[in-house]
């Protein structure tokens, strides 16, 4: 977890819109590095803070609200290893009235003790924050009834009222899978699914 004073962000993958990384109509932003590495993550190649693109937090604020979503969601990899950065990025979108979402593999006991620590990074991502996802990854916990999230001991936590509502009816929700195909034939999957759905679903795609 850092506090680093820094306005640029490592990100492994912008993407200016998806229904499958939180409530309603969302920008995604996964940045690179991750100090927690959780065993059978869905992302491990963005464990490495090496690679991925240097981009300013003024920058990703523009790119997230010409996007015309109602938000941004913060996934990664690990925002809070790059807290600072994010702090800016997530109080920017925030400025221009959209909400922001943000998972992180530290749980909410560790978030408080950085931000008693002093950690100012860490407690102005916090503070930017509308719905924070927090938790390991566990692979002996897989979660197949909440949405957006992999195992069951990762928490919801509404730290403004904007999503209570969603909370109160997480049962209502449903996971789901984007397969994006981009001009040069490049495919990219984001959502929460487990591998045999992804493998059925890859399968049955049709190439003309």
């Amino acid at each position: 977890m850092s506090d680093v004073d820094s306005r640029t962000v490592a990100v492994a993958r912008f993407l200016p819109y998806t229904v499958a990384e939180g409530p309603g109509e969302r920008s995604a932003i996964w940045v690179k590095g991750c100090s927690i590495r959780c065993r059978g993550c869905f992302n491990p190649h963005m464990w490495s803070a090496k690679g991925g693109e240097l981009w300013s937090s003024e920058e990703l604020v523009a790119r997230v609200v010409a996007a015309g979503t109602e938000g941004l969601t913060l996934l990664g990899g690990e925002p809070f290893d790059q807290a600072s950065a994010l702090a800016v990025v997530a109080a920017g979108v925030r400025a221009a009235g959209l909400s922001v979402m943000t998972f992180t593999g530290f749980t909410v006991d560790q978030l408080r003790g950085s931000v008693d620590e002093g950690r100012e990074g860490v407690a102005a991502l916090v503070a930017s924050t509308d719905l924070l996802v927090a938790g390991p990854f566990l692979a002996d916990q897989i979660d197949t009834t909440r949405p957006w999230v992999g195992s069951r001991n990762q928490e919801f936590v509404a730290l403004t009222d904007r999503y209570a509502d969603v909370l109160k009816n997480l049962d209502n929700a449903h996971d789901r899978v984007e397969v994006n195909v981009d001009a040069s034939g490049r495919i990219s999957v984001n959502g929460w699914a487990e591998m045999e759905t992804l493998d059925a679903l890859l399968a049955d795609l049709k190439w003309t």
